[in-house]
């Protein structure tokens, strides 16, 4: 029996790999989810990061191989900032190519009515509906190269020929027109004139502002990447704070 059960390890010894063969943790998480763990926040942290990339997915589901930002995932973050006392402020960053507009409204009016400082930062690109999430938060940022494509709104799939469909395609577009103008600081007029702009975009109408430009035109605060970003947020903090402690007083 002691023989049967040595006979046994040793198949099982040369069956296992060897230990320098065996992936560690870290390699083992690079292997599954294409990256390490991301570095945690110190206790002290008074600012949250929150990320919009890919495509915002909203009530149908994207094929598997598209990198998509959930709302449904956004909105629980969301509130749980606005409830956790411990964070002070929240940066947004964006590098998105747009997605569901009730979804990408949803997530804007959700930033904009938040109580406390919000910057946006647009990073790659902010296009179609991530420019009303772009100027959702008190100050917005975009990087020198960054863009943000602006063009009408445009229902996919099965399309019903009748006069509704075109009253609710543009009441949903008035809709955004106005969280965008309302928000920042470009006119309901130039904002429409980029909108239905002919001949900026191949087979498309619209227009495509890169960095400065959007910034001249009202509809972003100042170019700038990171490192501003972080600046600005936190003095909105401190204003903020300050308001607060003068209000308890």
């Amino acid at each position: 029996m002691n023989n049967d059960l040595r006979k046994n390890s040793y198949e099982n010894e040369e069956q296992a790999p060897p230990k320098e063969d065996q992936p560690s943790g870290i390699i083992e998480k690079i292997q599954q989810l294409g990256q390490t763990n991301v570095p945690q926040l110190s206790q002290d942290s008074k600012i949250h990061c929150l990320t919009i990339v890919g495509q915002i997915e909203g009530h149908l589901q994207l094929p598997p191989q598209n990198k998509t930002t959930k709302y449904e995932h956004l909105i629980p973050q969301i509130v749980a900032i606005e409830q956790n006392s411990k964070i002070e402020g929240l940066l947004v960053i964006l590098n998105t190519v747009g997605g569901d507009v009730e979804a990408g409204l949803a997530i804007s009016e959700m930033l904009a009515s938040l109580s406390k400082p919000t910057v946006s930062i647009v990073l790659g690109g902010g296009h179609s509906i991530g420019v009303p999430i772009a100027v959702s938060c008190n100050y917005s940022f975009i990087a020198e190269t960054a863009t943000m494509t602006i063009h009408p709104i445009r229902l996919t799939g099965l399309v019903i020929g009748v006069p509704q469909t075109f009253e609710y395609l543009d009441k949903m577009q008035e809709r955004v027109i106005n969280f965008v103008t309302k928000n920042s600081n470009i006119s309901e007029e130039y904002f429409k004139e980029l909108m239905f702009a002919k001949g900026n975009l191949t087979r498309d109408i619209g227009t495509n502002v890169v960095g400065k430009d959007a910034v001249e035109s009202g509809l972003i605060d100042s170019v700038g990447g990171i490192g501003p970003a972080m600046k600005k947020l936190n003095e909105l903090i401190e204003v903020n704070k300050n308001k607060n402690e003068g209000m308890v007083q």
